[in-house]
């Protein structure tokens, strides 16, 4: 599977990668037998970039993740994880996680100190029983920003310094936060959600115009808006990022997926294709549960996508023109 560099690093990541938060029971129970099978899978289909997170299950997709690329040669792969949420010891009983379907045995602290921060890296390593992290990201920190730029981003740069990680940068959703982070900072690469997609071209604004003029990488993610672009048509009552889609939305879903169609492409094969037009656009990574959903969407992933699909969802107003500005087609 092909590689991309991420900025100025050495630190390379495969244009597939794994996304772990389905792994911690996102929205409902995982099985761990279910979830290695995932992740076999995903190895043997050659991705080789796995994202994952203390948020993710309160450390269970960590754990889950470990367990794989603990068998495998350290240099053939690179994981990623994240900091701003302390993992504290509770009693679970009458409690229920957030949007993870599991005991809630922990409960989330925000901390984007310094010392808030090598502690989160060093609880990390622990649960995925690695010595070391390829990327780090500030994640979630758009109502905590101020405090994420002023003491945790210093705090990760310290690390990238001291070797512990490779890579440093933010996941989130907010573009003019992650262009604040960019222009003000100097990270490898920014994870962005939701808002460099077939639906939403936020990001050509200012956020990936910075990137580009910085050397900065971009990692797309949830490339489908949480499930309007996740299938071929969608259905009555689909979601966009995380609520009802409008029936504007879902018209416009249809739109694209009328000129999909027309072409012989799947709209999840066109919405994870779209991202990487753009030259700083490093990997798309997909949340994943099951070896089934692996295989389709790996095979999504594979299969081409003729250059006039993009010319002609431009034509009819449903992509934006800088798209092909921007774009090797």
């Amino acid at each position: 599977m092909d590689t991309h560099r991420l900025g100025r690093t050495d630190v390379e990541v495969t244009r597939f990668g794994f996304g772990g938060g389905p792994l911690g029971g996102l929205f409902e129970p995982l099985d761990d037998a279910t979830a290695a099978q995932a992740l076999d899978t995903a190895w043997e289909s050659g991705i080789r970039y796995y994202d994952t997170s203390p948020h993710y299950g309160i450390g269970t997709s960590e754990r889950r993740i470990g367990e794989l690329l603990r068998g495998k040669p350290r240099s053939e792969y690179t994981l990623s994880t994240k900091v701003g949420r302390l993992l504290v010891p509770q009693d679970p009983r009458g409690r229920t996680d957030e949007s993870f379907a599991i005991p809630a045995t922990h409960r989330r602290v925000w901390d984007f100190t310094r010392d808030g921060i090598r502690r989160s890296v060093e609880d990390s390593l622990t649960r995925l029983g690695l010595d070391r992290i390829d990327i780090l990201y500030l994640h979630d920190a758009e109502q905590h920003f101020e405090d994420a730029l002023r003491d945790g981003y210093p705090a990760l740069a310290e690390l990238r310094a001291e070797g512990v990680v490779g890579a440093i940068g933010a996941g989130m959703y907010d573009t003019g936060k992650l262009t604040r982070l960019v222009c003000e900072a100097d990270p490898d690469v920014v994870m962005l959600s939701g808002r460099h997609t077939l639906l939403d071209h936020s990001a050509l604004d200012e956020l990936l115009p910075a990137c580009t003029e910085r050397g900065v990488s971009m990692v797309a993610v949830s490339v489908f808006n949480s499930g309007l672009l996740a299938t071929d048509r969608p259905a009555a009552g689909a979601h966009y990022d995380y609520g009802a889609a409008t029936p504007e939305l879902l018209e416009r879903a249809h739109r694209i997926a009328d000129i999909c169609e027309a072409h012989e492409v799947s709209v999840p094969q066109a919405a994870m294709a779209f991202p990487l037009l753009h030259p700083a656009v490093a990997a798309v990574a997909i949340g994943m549960r099951t070896a089934q959903e692996v295989r389709q969407n790996i095979a999504a992933f594979a299969a081409p996508v003729p250059a006039e699909l993009w010319s002609e969802l431009c034509g009819e107003g449903l992509l934006d023109e800088r798209v092909l500005e921007s774009a090797a087609v």
